[in-house]
């Protein structure tokens, strides 16, 4: 059964109720334009709640040039969009809603909550009072033979609607596909004629073929104050033992070029340094001068402060005998090496890579096969590490669709 919705066809439709979805509906619906929002779940913000498990990383407060260059191959393309939405409107948006900010000691931004559900319950009633319907349990399944949008509803019935003005698809990537990002969207829009490059994990883990005794004792914990090198870039920070493997902040860091390789060719060594505040020559000074008739692990962990994770990860990469040379052994925690075999499933993703392609849309994100249609959010194909950048785009790329919505002409 189709039910048609002409009688409360909005201005603009929104379909996908994550970042980029509400803050194209609040831009538009501020304007003055009816909104209604779809979305297949039966809440919002699903995904956007999730990421607040971790703190909700908003946006980040280095120097805007390095902050566009974290979205590599994407940098000029998002460049325009996030100038116009930048970090310090995310921020006094936040302000806005009372959620008030902090800057972490990463140079990450936080709200002062460090969580999701305060800062979605305020953006809910704004969007509510600024008119924005939202309807839930909507799922989205293309256009009709009439060209009006068509939607799956729980009873089995199809709804159609014919918005006035636009329609904004902000489906999400196809991470974390039971919080809504399931890239369902993608064969909808090939169906059109629209390029979509190949949707693929990012900000994702890694495997590696632990042995069982390093698995069973150290999966679930942390290896603090590193320093991770891939293909002439190094990153710092920490990562999390896996009973699959390393995950964590930076292994994500260099997840695109990591998975890179590994689809090339078949693997990926990462280099570890251990202790990246000390040089190599200071490491091995102090191993020199660590009392002889102590153990090895001893040595490790009263002269350099590794923890049993860390000791055991240098028995992974070398065999279990350590060289007894302390030059060896110092250039060995410089230089750690991790063979990461397979890239985790995209479900497992924190996000995804790939999506439309930036030839399929203008510089206002309109579909140039559809100008009716406009693109926003993860659905686009750009990537970026955690710190604040995928959120950050997001916001940006719907503030930028709803405003090329309101400067075109009606009708």
């Amino acid at each position: 059964m189709t039910i048609p919705d002409d009688a409360f066809a909005p201005d603009v439709a929104v379909i996908g109720a994550g970042p980029a979805g509400l803050m194209a509906a609040e831009t538009l619906s501020a304007a003055g334009l009816s909104v209604t929002v779809f979305e297949k779940l039966p809440s919002v913000g699903r995904k956007f709640l999730m990421a607040g498990r971790g703190g909700l990383n908003l946006t980040h407060s280095e120097d805007f040039d390095t902050f566009v260059s974290r979205y590599g191959a994407a940098a000029e393309r998002l460049r325009p969009i996030l100038e116009a939405f930048p970090p310090d409107a995310l921020i006094a948006w936040a302000h806005g809603l009372g959620q008030e900010t902090f800057v972490g000691s990463s140079g990450r931004i936080f709200p002062k909550a460090l969580k999701a559900s305060p800062l979605l319950r305020a953006w809910l009633a704004r969007l509510s009072a600024q008119e924005v319907q939202i309807r839930t349990r909507r799922a989205w399944t293309g256009w009709d033979a009439q060209g009006a949008l068509a939607f799956a509803t729980p009873d089995g019935a199809t709804e159609t609607v014919r918005p006035r003005r636009a329609t904004i698809l902000a489906l999400g990537g196809a991470s974390w596909p039971r919080l809504g990002s399931d890239g369902a969207w993608a064969p909808l829009l090939a169906d059109q004629g629209v390029a979509i490059a190949p949707v693929r994990p990012a900000n994702v883990g890694f495997s590696v073929d632990w042995s069982q005794i390093f698995k069973d004792r150290f999966q679930g914990q942390p290896l603090k104050g590193l320093a991770l090198t891939f293909a002439g870039q190094t990153v710092r920070g920490e990562i999390m033992i896996a009973d699959y493997g390393l995950e964590g902040g930076a292994i994500y860091a260099l997840s695109a070029a990591l998975r890179d390789a590994i689809e090339a060719h078949g693997k990926a060594v990462v280099e570890i340094d251990l202790r990246p505040d000390l040089s190599a020559g200071g490491i091995t000074a102090r191993l020199i001068d660590g009392r002889r008739s102590e153990s090895l692990a001893n040595r490790l962990r009263k002269t350099l402060h590794l923890t049993p994770a860390a000791i055991n990860l240098l028995r992974e990469a070398h065999g279990v005998d350590l060289p007894q040379s302390p030059r060896a052994l110092g250039a060995l925690i410089k230089r750690v090496p991790i063979t990461l075999t397979a890239v985790q499933p995209i479900a497992r993703a924190i996000s995804s890579a790939g999506g439309v392609a930036f030839s399929e849309v203008d510089e206002h994100l309109r579909l140039r096969r559809r100008p009716d249609v406009l693109i926003a959010g993860e659905m686009l194909d750009w990537e970026a590490p955690t710190g604040g950048y995928l959120l950050q785009a997001c916001f940006a790329s719907g503030v930028a669709a709803a405003r090329a919505v309101l400067e075109a002409e009606p009708g």
